[in-house]
């Protein structure tokens, strides 16, 4: 076998392992999927992979002659990166509006408690304004300390400590810093994917006979456009019409005849 020969071959097995390695990324940073990359820094395999992709882009000896599969795969790659990347800032943005949201809860909800407590004069008609915001269980708590004769007795005791947790939460909003940790972890790998794979696709020229192809077939759709809106329909005579009605059908049927349109013959026109 000839040396040119077993380089076509190296060529194949790498450019199909560089596919397969597109593909493991494309999975990693897909929000289904069941293996999704956890922290940037500490994911090794994740970076190896970006790593590969990015040396076989930048080290591809004849960049005109590029494999447009993968020149295509690694453009629908950074195009996938970059798309889920706009989706999770819109997810943070939502989950930074519903943290300040929670916090403003948080102190109407200690405001109220501090009505109930002290037996101000309108705490009842804040506890009916406050259905608006909270759930039953929790207004059905507050009621119980504002019907309570005792603030030391254990029931009222218990349920201000429930509220007090629920304010604690509002306040701490633990599970929306855990969801917005793991969405800018995926962001940072996200921006990682656009940052090094993106760069490396600067140098390689897009394939040049797709996009032959495409404005081929542009000027095509374009074409049939034209004929479609320039197209002379031309509408039948009126004997074509009664003719071809059910009303001639049924006529031609039972009087045994056929339609005929006779067009009379036009007189010759004279010789000069």
């Amino acid at each position: 076998m000839s040396r040119a020969g077993i380089v076509n071959v190296r060529m194949v097995i790498t450019e199909e392992k560089i596919l397969s390695n597109i593909d493991k990324v494309q999975k990693l940073i897909n929000p289904n999927s069941k293996k999704q990359i956890v922290q940037l820094e500490e994911d090794a395999y994740f970076k190896d992979l970006i790593e590969s992709i990015k040396t076989y882009l930048i080290e591809y000896p004849k960049k005109k002659s590029f494999p447009k599969g993968v020149y295509k795969a690694s453009y629908q790659l950074v195009e996938y990166a970059t798309s889920e990347f706009e989706e999770n800032t819109k997810k943070i943005e939502e989950l930074i509006r519903q943290r300040e949201a929670n916090i403003a809860l948080a102190a109407k909800l200690k405001n109220i408690l501090n009505a109930i407590v002290n037996k101000e004069a309108n705490w009842k008609q804040t506890l009916k304004e406050a259905s608006n915001d909270f759930s039953e269980d929790i207004i059905d708590t507050l009621g119980l300390i504002g019907r309570a004769k005792s603030k030391k007795s254990q029931n009222c005791q218990d349920a201000m400590k429930l509220i007090n947790a629920r304010i604690a939460n509002l306040e701490s909003n633990l599970h929306i810093e855990i969801d917005m940790e793991r969405i800018e972890d995926r962001s940072k790998a996200l921006s990682y994917i656009g940052i090094e794979i993106a760069d490396a696709l600067k140098a390689i020229p897009a394939p040049q006979e797709e996009k032959i192809i495409q404005e081929a077939d542009q000027v095509a759709i374009e074409n049939e456009q034209y004929i479609e809106e320039t197209r002379v329909k031309v509408k039948p005579t009126l004997w074509q019409r009664i003719k071809n009605s059910k009303f001639g059908r049924t006529v031609s049927k039972i009087m045994r005849i056929r339609i005929v349109v006779q067009i009379p013959t036009l007189p010759e026109g004279k010789e000069e």
